[in-house]
């Protein structure tokens, strides 16, 4: 598959793994003006590297994501996008409770933010599903047992762009670690299920 850059960052593959390096300060997050006295509110960036292919029609794609959670929101994530207004990502996260979590964003003009299950370790699966306008968030610990964690519309066109997303919006930056993608096109039985 072709793959372009979004933000070009550099980028090291051997074998099945794929290490982008994400840089300080680099987030796809559009703030809605939220503010707050406490805690850390996300700032509006769209310039973490996006690392991407343009499929048509329904695929799902797969992937296994690791970093070190060194700071606030550093994340490996796998994003979805139809134009810089409208995309959404799956994040594998360093949340600002300090757990290690499958984190979602849907992102029509202005982002939300879902915290999803809290995991152990430093490694996870991440997937996303499309049937349509439809698209579905996967997390797995294991790499074939995925359980949803977010269920959504996006307005999109035939083709979209799909890849894989690395974010420090807080922190120094660092190494993401991206192994064994896959991205199959077909249409899965029950986009819910992932399967």
């Amino acid at each position: 598959m072709d793959f372009r850059w979004i933000n070009e960052s550099t980028i090291r593959q051997e074998g099945d793994c794929i290490e982008i390096y994400a840089p300080a300060e680099t987030d796809f997050f559009c703030n809605h003006s939220a503010v707050s006295e406490e805690g850390i509110t996300p700032a509006s960036l769209y310039n973490a590297p996006f690392y991407y292919t343009e499929i048509e029609g329904n695929f799902v794609l797969r992937v296994k994501v690791s970093h070190d959670f060194k700071d606030t929101y550093d994340s490996a994530s796998i994003m979805v996008m139809h134009d810089m207004s409208h995309w959404a990502k799956a994040c594998f996260e360093l949340t600002d409770f300090g757990t290690h979590a499958a984190v979602s964003v849907v992102t029509k003009n202005e982002s939300d933010d879902a915290n999803g299950c809290n995991l152990q370790g430093n490694s996870a699966w991440l997937q996303i599903c499309r049937e349509g306008q439809s698209f579905a968030f996967h997390y797995s610990v294991d790499g074939e047992n995925f359980y949803m964690m977010r269920f959504f519309h996006l307005p999109v066109d035939k083709k979209v762009k799909v890849g894989l997303l690395a974010q420090a919006p807080l922190g120094g930056g660092g190494i993401r670690r991206y192994e064994h993608l896959t991205i199959e096109k077909k249409t899965v039985k029950n986009i819910r299920a992932g399967k």
